[in-house]
């Protein structure tokens, strides 16, 4: 078997490893409350069909229309400030679910629009993300030579830290300010911050769902955005803030270019010597 065919097999099974593993433990930590939370609303739902004298079909009727109006504690979804946020879950591939088009035209757009923004995204992000981590490779260059340390080249580990204290600088920012906004406590608003900024998005917590925030808080709305679009910015910085390392057979390459140059330039000058004793 080839080197690289046993790599991709190797990384195969890792994965499937993983997730047997990530099922398990999810299994462990959260079969038991589903079990039980699904019990309690049984109980709170039996109860509510005979305190109001509803039948299941009207409480199936009242639930479909209770769900739908959740959509809309935040305001009005479809004005500028709230197609702003849509978008922005669409083309960072967030997808929180919390809004989506409900006409056949937005939902034929969202496809087109996705098509086009998700990589133009993800190649703007990469961008940004290079330029930023080449800035902190110099800053970090032109710190160590003014502590006028010994080693002054920037190492693997220097970027690495670098990176990570970033991301968990600004995952600790947005949870303080989203756990104050918001009324979750501190875990909740960095889990929230974590779920979105790595593009997970599974809509659980999503900020500016309440008291019509898209209409009344202008301030606190241009704040998600910015924070989201930041954060995602400084997430892909950290996730190419190693420095570039050529490969050996790259190394190995660029000598046989120069060596061949080298030879090529010193027999051309043994051909004009023999041309001019000629």
């Amino acid at each position: 078997m080839k080197r690289q065919n046993a790599r991709t097999l190797a990384l195969i099974v890792s994965i499937l490893t993983y997730l047997v593993v990530g099922a398990a433990v999810f299994e462990t930590l959260e079969s038991r409350e589903e079990r039980g939370h699904k019990r309690r609303l049984e109980a709170r739902r039996q109860e509510m069909l005979i305190k109001f004298n509803l039948s299941r079909d009207n409480f199936d009727e009242l639930e479909q229309v209770v769900a739908q109006l959740r959509a809309h504690k935040a305001g009005v979804q479809w004005r500028f400030a709230g197609s702003f946020y849509f978008a922005i879950t669409v083309i960072t591939t967030i997808g929180y679910g919390h809004a989506a088009p409900s006409t056949d035209s937005g939902k034929v757009f969202c496809m087109f629009y996705a098509l086009l923004g998700i990589p133009l995204t993800l190649v703007m992000f990469q961008s940004l993300g290079e330029r930023i981590n080449t800035l902190v490779r110099h800053l970090l260059h032109r710190a160590k030579k003014c502590l006028a340390l010994r080693h002054t080249e920037v190492s693997m580990a220097n970027m690495v830290a670098v990176g990570f204290l970033s991301c968990l600088g600004t995952l600790c920012v947005g949870a303080v300010a989203f756990s104050s906004s918001e009324g979750w406590s501190f875990l909740h608003a960095f889990y929230y911050c974590f779920i979105t900024l790595t593009t997970i998005g599974f809509g659980d917590y999503v900020a500016l769902q309440r008291h019509d925030a898209l209409q009344k808080e202008p301030r606190y709305v241009a704040f998600c955005f910015v924070y989201i679009l930041t954060g995602l910015t400084v997430i892909s910085t950290g996730c190419v803030c190693t420095p570039r390392r050529r490969s050996r057979k790259c190394r190995l390459q660029t000598e046989i270019v120069k060596f061949v140059v080298s030879e090529r330039t010193t027999t051309d000058k043994q051909q004009s010597c023999s041309d001019a004793v000629s």
